[in-house]
């Protein structure tokens, strides 16, 4: 009977750890993947690098951002947007 119980301890606790851990992850990868997939030309959006900037193109894996009163361009990949800033609110719409 000892041996069961471990085992069965064992099992609770890798449950556990799996709805603690894995679960929350992958609904926060399926969140930012739907965000990366919604980008939108004039879309203002902040890199995770702390970059503000208006979004003037999107290519494939690519984007390229216009920030500051120079106008300067920026091309970064797709993943290095942290969040997008809702241009009526001026607040995050969503943060990484």
């Amino acid at each position: 009977m000892g041996q069961l119980g471990s085992v069965f301890t064992m099992v609770l606790m890798l449950a556990v750890f799996y709805l603690v851990i894995f679960i929350p992850e992958n609904k926060r990868k399926k969140k930012y993947a739907a965000l990366l997939n919604n980008l939108k030309v004039n879309d203002e959006v902040l890199t995770k690098g702390g970059v503000m900037g208006k979004i003037i193109n999107i290519q494939d894996e690519y984007i390229i951002l216009e920030s500051g009163p120079d106008r300067t361009r920026i091309k970064l990949s797709k993943s290095g947007i942290g969040t997008v800033i809702n241009l009526n609110t001026n607040e995050a719409v969503e943060k990484k």
